[in-house]
């Protein structure tokens, strides 16, 4: 390893990095095609400073992909609050996982593109979720709010039911009401819906 790839960021270099990647998240989930000078230009820095953080194109777009997945799985446990049931925590984090979705629909070919369908990358961050999920249902299964003979897995699957929504206005609206419909399933038979 090379000194310069040892040392960390300096705090501007830092912050140029984390708004070149949610400008990158936010383009390319409207267009995956956006040119990189315009995702650069909307994080305020010079098309120089997005090649030194990202030498080309699939990295950023990787790199910004892992941020969403990150965000993601990190807001399930500080969903878990003493005010707020295992189930609601996980319905709060399928809201934010439609939101993930949206973007990750947005920037699906310019994903496969990056990192090729077959690429490791998309079990791994499948597993981060599904462990994410796996915190909130056993939260929600300790708290009696979700019926005990669920899995993380049995919820993942359920939730794909959002790849399969065609795109167009009624999307979200038509997600949201799949998503509700998940969780009415989860709290039917758990212990304290009795």
């Amino acid at each position: 390893m090379s000194t310069a790839a040892a040392r960390p960021q300096r705090a501007d270099a830092q912050r140029n990095r984390e708004k070149l990647l949610v400008c990158a998240a936010t383009a390319l989930a409207h267009d995956g095609d956006v040119p990189l000078e315009s995702i650069a230009e909307q994080a305020g820095v010079g098309i120089g400073t997005l090649y030194r953080h990202f030498p080309n194109r699939n990295a950023l777009v990787e790199a910004a992909y892992r941020q969403e997945v990150q965000q993601l799985c990190d807001a399930a446990p500080a969903l878990l609050t003493p005010d707020r049931s295992g189930v609601d925590a996980l319905r709060e984090w399928m809201g934010r996982f439609v939101r993930y979705a949206a973007a990750k629909r947005g920037m699906g070919a310019a994903l496969r593109a990056a990192v090729g369908s077959d690429s490791p990358l998309f079990g791994e961050t499948r597993g981060r979720i599904v462990d994410a999920i796996g915190v909130l249902l056993a939260a929600g299964q300790a708290d009696g709010s979700v019926r005990p003979d669920v899995t993380a897995e049995d919820v993942m699957c359920a939730m794909s039911a959002v790849w399969m929504v065609p795109d167009g206005d009624s999307w979200a609206p038509q997600v949201r009401k799949l998503l509700d419909l998940v969780v009415d399933g989860l709290r039917f038979g758990a212990p304290a819906s009795d």
